[in-house]
């Protein structure tokens, strides 16, 4: 009992710890301009002030903004998906030449900074005409080496013989994947899905590198012009802005959070 205790006391310590900073940023962003930089700070709000929500949409195009984050953060997550979960099947369950030294040589990819392969992927994209076009920030990012990497680890924990049942029943490759592998993998395929939302919702180098135009902007772009070059900016609507940002986020975390919880759990068992 006092092992447990003194385990959900750290616990809780930490989890406050982790927690505070955005509790701060949300109670910062409605409460009153006398207490809002107050030292100490205040943690429960005496007033409440709203404006500077109203104050996001008038200096920048919140609304379009929010649209064009939506539909490229959607986009990368649903391709990269798809390409990590075929990917990784093949890897984890076909057996072709060279299956290991093209497995070594995505790997490879996750130690190169991207920052290496702006100026190629950027030659690449004016080559197609793509610059200052959506498809320039969500094309680059439909295949995830990450994605692959951990779908295979966990595809290859699931027994290989569900998938000599299913082939005694006649079933082939896709339909082996659709009714073994993505049951038995939903987990660690949502926990993906999560990890690119989140990755790409915050994503402010490639838009900025590719996009130029005003309505093609999403929205970390619109925060930093928020802030200022010299960062300038009204603190107390950059806070609005953030919350307005991270609030999708913590609402899809608390919806999958299963998910990802399992996704955790599961890959530490053994056969």
């Amino acid at each position: 009992m006092i092992r447990r205790l003194l385990t959900t006391t750290l616990l809780s310590a930490f989890a406050v710890l982790m927690v505070a900073p955005v509790f701060w940023l949300f109670v910062t962003a409605i409460m009153g301009p006398d207490d809002r930089f107050a030292l100490p700070p205040h943690w429960i709000p005496r007033s409440f002030d709203f404006s500077p929500f109203s104050k996001v949409s008038e200096l920048i195009p919140l609304g379009q903004m929010a649209f064009n984050s939506v539909k490229i953060t959607s986009l990368i997550t649903i391709g990269a998906t798809l390409t990590s979960v075929l990917a990784a099947y093949a890897f984890a369950r076909l057996r072709f030449r060279g299956r290991e030294a093209l497995f070594l040589l995505f790997l490879t990819g996750l130690m190169i900074p991207p920052q290496i392969t702006v100026i190629p992927v950027f030659l690449l994209m004016r080559e197609l005409q793509l610059v200052d076009t959506h498809a320039s920030v969500y094309l680059p990012g439909m295949v995830n080496a990450l994605g692959i990497f951990l779908l295979r680890q966990y595809f290859l924990g699931i027994p290989k013989d569900l998938d000599e049942a299913a082939r005694i029943d006649g079933a082939g490759h896709l339909t082996i994947l659709r009714r073994v592998i993505l049951p038995l993998g939903a987990p660690a395929i949502s926990a993906l899905a999560i990890y690119l939302f989140q990755m790409y919702w915050n994503d402010f180098f490639w838009p900025n590198v590719f996009l130029s135009s005003p309505e093609k902007l999403t929205l970390p772009l619109g925060l930093a012009s928020l802030q200022g070059a010299q960062g300038e900016g009204q603190a107390a609507v950059v806070f609005a802005a953030i919350t307005l940002v991270v609030a999708p986020l913590l609402l899809i975390f608390l919806v999958f959070q299963r998910a990802l919880v399992d996704s955790i759990a599961s890959t530490g068992l053994k056969d």
